[in-house]
């Protein structure tokens, strides 16, 4: 057990925006104030995870599941609820590949195993899990399977729910174990309950994962649509005709244009003549990956992909915007403390949606961000896209009211938020999970049955309410 303030406050929250506000003590807040564990553990197995919850059922202490400390919504914020104490359970020692099956292509992975990792150890037995978000480089197996993490190449590999065979999982009541086959009709799909379940109903040890061959070949590029209408439904066209790459991200003509003022130079502006003597008035960044067995197998995929984006009047850029993205994949949270430095609120949010929706939430949530906050930057994506919708991923950018910078960025979520859950018109959240922050909009997507049911399997494996206090479930009901 591990008592030093520094260790501590090592595990005191996420990544979220009002995570790094906080602990940079901006607006006079104090390190006082953050949401600080009384003791950090750090078992070394299953069986010690096990005899941890087993303990703080019996003193009545909190336990909040801690791996790479990525929440962006509080998922890991340490609430204790109407405990007199809480723990952070830190999972960093439980990251071991436990077992490899190479005929099943099953890999079994410890929680603690970080995503970069986990690729080290599968690739000495020639496998990949190929789950990269954006998250990836300090995120963990078990906070990918307790948030429903979607990675970057979702549309080759699946969003990590896909990927589970089976989960092990400590529990207040005992050690569950779920996943014996591929598929089974032996009642609801009780894996699916522990994947989500944000630490509240159990604390994830094990995840045994559906891996694959380490493709011999990748190969990224750029295209640019005129405008978010046509590169929606060119998206659109692409999922409903299973064209898509394995990575297909389109960016709004905002998040484009910022893009391409961060590259200002002699080559941006023959770019942006070249595509003015096109016909492209309002660029629409397309980036797409493709990975494979060879360059036939690609190719043949690519030819496809292509044809239906010409269509759609798509102008080619070449590898370099895709070779670009790629390397700058994971530059998002270095990017956001230096504008964090210059006094900027930056912050993210992500929903998903219908097609026939995905255009109308858009403009509501920009719409409610930018009275919000008044002449923010507000940009878009879509990253992940599926036959019946796709996800949007906002990215937020204003000048920070340094009087009360929490408050400020509190008022313009909340907007957002009710702008999707209006109706509604998409979902409270894509990949970041509930947490903290979405719990109070929960109802509004699942029903009250649905608030019922949850609280239901909390009761039966967490009967004490030890379990991560004050997530997913909305406030009343925690």
């Amino acid at each position: 057990m591990l008592t030093d303030p520094l260790e501590r406050l090592g595990r005191t929250g996420g990544l979220s925006y009002l995570d790094l506000v906080r602990r940079r003590s901006i607006g006079g807040r104090t390190p006082g104030e953050l949401a600080i564990p009384d003791a950090v553990v750090v078992p070394a197995d299953p069986g010690q995870v096990q005899r941890v919850l087993e303990v703080c059922v019996s003193h009545d202490v909190a336990v909040v599941p801690f791996g790479g400390g990525t929440s962006v919504v509080g998922g890991v914020t340490a609430l204790r609820g109407d405990k007199h104490a809480v723990i952070a359970l830190d999972l960093a020692r439980l990251d071991e590949l436990v077992s490899v099956d190479p005929v099943s292509r099953i890999a079994v992975l410890g929680a603690g195993v970080r995503g970069p990792d986990a690729e080290r150890l599968l690739a000495a037995h020639g496998l990949t899990l190929g789950h990269v978000p954006q998250s990836f480089e300090r995120a963990t197996i078990g906070g990918f399977a307790a948030t429903r993490s979607a990675g970057q190449a979702s549309s080759g590999y699946g969003r990590f729910e896909d990927m589970v065979s089976g989960v092990r999982v400590a529990t207040p009541r005992g050690d569950w174990r779920l996943g014996v086959a591929p598929a089974s009709a032996a009642g609801p799909d009780l894996r699916q309950l522990a994947v989500g379940s944000e630490g509240t109903l159990g604390v994830i040890t094990e995840v045994a994962l559906r891996v694959r061959p380490v493709p011999a070949v990748r190969r990224f590029e750029g295209f640019v649509l005129d405008g978010w209408e046509r590169g929606s439904s060119a998206m659109r066209r692409l999922a409903q005709s299973g064209a898509l790459a394995d990575v297909t991200r389109l960016s709004d003509v905002d998040e484009t244009e910022v893009s391409l003022a961060l590259n200002a130079g002699w080559k941006t502006l023959l770019l942006r003549r070249y595509l003015a003597a096109r016909g492209v008035r309002t660029p629409c960044l397309l980036v797409l990956g493709w990975e494979g067995a060879s360059k036939r197998e690609i190719a043949s995929r690519r030819k496809k992909t292509v044809a239906l984006l010409r269509e759609f009047g798509a102008v080619g850029l070449g590898s370099s915007p895709g070779e670009a993205w790629e390397r700058g994949r994971f530059s998002g949270p270095r990017q956001r403390d230096a504008l964090l430095d210059a006094g900027v609120c930056v912050e993210t949010l992500e929903t998903a949606a219908h097609w026939s929706k995905l255009d109308r939430l858009r403009d509501e949530v920009r719409s409610a961000l930018r009275g919000a906050l008044g002449t923010p930057i507000v940009m878009c994506h879509i990253s992940h896209a599926y036959e019946t919708g796709a996800s949007l991923y906002f990215t937020v950018l204003a000048a920070r009211d340094d009087a009360d910078p929490i408050g400020q960025w509190e008022r313009a979520k909340r907007a957002a938020c009710e702008a999707i859950t209006g109706g509604p018109l998409g979902t409270i959240s894509h990949h970041h999970a509930v947490g903290v922050d979405h719990a109070r909009y929960l109802r509004a997507e699942i029903g009250d049955l649905g608030v019922d049911v949850l609280r239901a399997a909390k009761s039966a494996v967490d009967p004490t309410g030890i379990l991560n206090p004050g997530k997913l479930l909305p406030a009343e009901d925690s």
